[in-house]
């Protein structure tokens, strides 16, 4: 696989935990402008995946994004290379406002657009307009969600890594939480999303991959995925 051809190009990535390997060999690509999904069980290796594209976790292979070597850069520069994750378990500051919590999304910048942003931020999640002066941490699960999307959307990602955004959410909240996914890929950022709930995640992006047991299994279009029995069968519950 060549490693120039995407907004982010992954060859043979490695992840280990002592002496467990999490991740084992994977290579994948996301094209500019794309929506993609890695879906699998717990344990396959999906959150040590975004983790080691974050600079969070050591890793071993190519990891290249926008042409650069993510290995070279450390993890708080990425953020002004326009790459931003959003954590499993949100990861808010729990006690900071909401306003602040926001204000840290963009701690790198210092132009005059930051608070332009925070009006389209406040725009697309208009909870967090209404709760700007609340504690992060008194906010509900779904609340702290829109909020750790809205605080990486004020560093102004090209690519947005997505760990379990439907995780602990009510049914409703997740399609809300959904609903700004599709509108921040609609405005033309690229999105990598890791969910749990395959079937939600093959119904909004283009592109998948399966993770089993640290590697990749398969790899299609959502739609083809969504048809394949071995899917269905282990991840569609059908």
């Amino acid at each position: 696989m060549s490693t120039d051809r995407g907004l982010l190009d992954v060859l043979n990535l490695e992840v280990n935990y002592g002496g467990i390997a999490a991740v084992k060999g994977i290579s994948f690509i996301v094209e500019t402008g794309e929506m993609v999904c890695l879906i699998g069980a717990n344990g396959a290796g999906k959150t040590s995946t975004l983790k080691a594209l974050a600079r969070m976790l050591p890793a071993r292979g190519e990891m290249r994004y926008g042409g650069a070597k993510l290995h070279e850069l450390p993890a708080h520069a990425l953020i002004g290379k326009g790459l931003a994750l959003v954590p499993e378990g949100r990861g808010v500051f729990a006690r900071l406002t909401v306003a602040e919590n926001l204000d840290m999304g963009a701690y790198h910048r210092s132009d005059e657009g930051i608070t332009a942003d925070l009006g389209r931020v406040f725009d697309l999640l208009p909870r967090l307009k209404e709760r700007r002066t609340q504690l992060a941490g008194t906010l509900s699960g779904g609340e702290q969600q829109m909020l750790a999307i809205g605080r990486a959307l004020m560093g102004r990602p090209k690519l947005l890594l997505l760990d379990e955004p439907s995780m602990g959410l009510a049914p409703l909240m997740v399609q809300k939480v959904f609903e700004v996914i599709r509108t921040v890929a609609a405005q033309g950022v690229t999105i990598l999303l890791v969910e749990q709930n395959a079937k939600l995640a093959l119904e909004v992006c283009g592109r998948g991959y399966v993770m089993e047991s640290g590697r990749i299994t398969l790899a299609d279009t959502a739609k083809n995925l969504a048809a394949d029995p071995r899917v269905r069968v282990a991840y569609l519950g059908e």
